[in-house]
């Protein structure tokens, strides 16, 4: 048993539950601005209110496991991309402090001020983790020490950034999606889905672009499909779960259509970890410097003892969050306690 290749799974699983649970949450975060009223700007966050700090278990859990697994590219990550990374705290953190603030006061000022923290920082949210799906595709420099040798400006480039706005329609998207899930019967919910032939065009197009834009100048990001026959199944799956979107939009099928946006993401997190396999960050000015599953993983022994702890710990996780969504299930009404 590789204990290496499979705690690059697992992380690969809690990212995409993450991506997932909290793409929709960031997404309308995104969407936010769009909203008529305060009633409607309030039936969109009461959708995510019972489950959005759930959602971001995922991404705790995720970097307790890299820590856990693979220290040597977590102390890589979190101290070369430190200014990233307190970019990214500062909008998670000011995100949930939006939403819980925005409805203490009835005052109009004091919901769009907030309204505005909540928008912008799901936004910058779901840019940096675009640009850091885009970084490790294309690489980063590494010295021999495992030392990141860049600088913040040089993790926004051409092709990272292209990522960023892929994420951001993606998440928009889905977003849209799982509002025209939850929102009541009325004029919000139609407007959300007259939203979504927006965002899916937009992604759409970014999506190809993206793609092409990969295709041409990063080859070795396709370079594991020669050694993994299968992989062709999993660009087969994202296509016709793309292009099953629409259909089930048009044919008022929100169920089908949310969990066709959910399986995009599942496809693209899989090839971003194809991409990546077996490097965790890939050294771009020097291959023989990127950490791998191998050279920055912790001993066999702590592997054992961690895969152990996730055999026990995920099944609480799962059973949380089945809990919570099934709780908190059907369309959004709103109520004296309500956000």
């Amino acid at each position: 048993m590789d204990l290496h290749a499979i705690w690059f799974v697992l992380l690969g699983i809690l990212l995409t539950g993450y991506a997932v649970l909290d793409g929709f949450d960031l997404g309308v975060g995104i969407l936010h601005p769009l909203a008529k009223n305060d009633h409607e700007r309030r039936l969109f966050i009461n959708a995510i209110g019972p489950i959005w700090d759930g959602n971001e278990v995922w991404l705790i859990v995720f970097g307790g496991a890299l820590f856990a697994a693979f220290p040597m590219a977590y102390a890589t990550l979190f101290s070369g991309f430190y200014l990233a990374f307190m970019l990214l705290l500062l909008a998670l953190i000011f995100r949930a402090v939006s939403i819980e603030f925005r409805s203490k006061m009835k005052h109009a000022g004091w919901r769009k001020a907030w309204d505005f923290g909540f928008s912008a920082s799901s936004l910058l949210a779901a840019l940096l983790f675009g640009v850091a799906v885009g970084n490790g595709i294309v690489g980063v420099p590494i010295d021999a020490e495992g030392v990141y040798r860049g600088s913040f400006l040089s993790l926004l480039n051409g092709y990272s950034l292209m990522a960023g706005m892929v994420v951001i329609a993606m998440f928009a998207m889905h977003g849209g999606l799982y509002l025209y899930l939850k929102l009541p019967d009325g004029e919000a919910r139609e407007r959300v889905r007259s939203w979504i032939w927006h965002t899916w065009g937009l992604f759409l197009v970014l999506y190809i672009l993206g793609s092409f834009y990969t295709l041409v100048t990063l080859p070795r990001a396709t370079a594991n499909f020669k050694h993994f026959s299968w992989a062709a199944g999993i660009v087969v799956v994202n296509v016709l779960a793309v292009a099953n979107i629409p259909r089930a939009v048009y044919q008022s099928k929100p169920v089908q259509a949310f969990a066709s946006s959910a399986l995009t993401i599942v496809a693209l997190v899989a090839l971003f970890g194809l991409a990546l396999w077996p490097n965790l960050l890939t050294a771009s000015n020097n291959p023989a410097h990127s950490l791998t599953i191998y050279n920055a993983a912790s001993s066999q022994k702590t592997l054992w003892i961690m895969f152990v702890i996730v055999l026990i710990g995920i099944p609480f996780v799962l059973t949380y969050t089945v809990a919570v969504y099934w709780t908190f299930r059907g369309r959004v009404v709103l109520g004296d306690h309500s956000y």
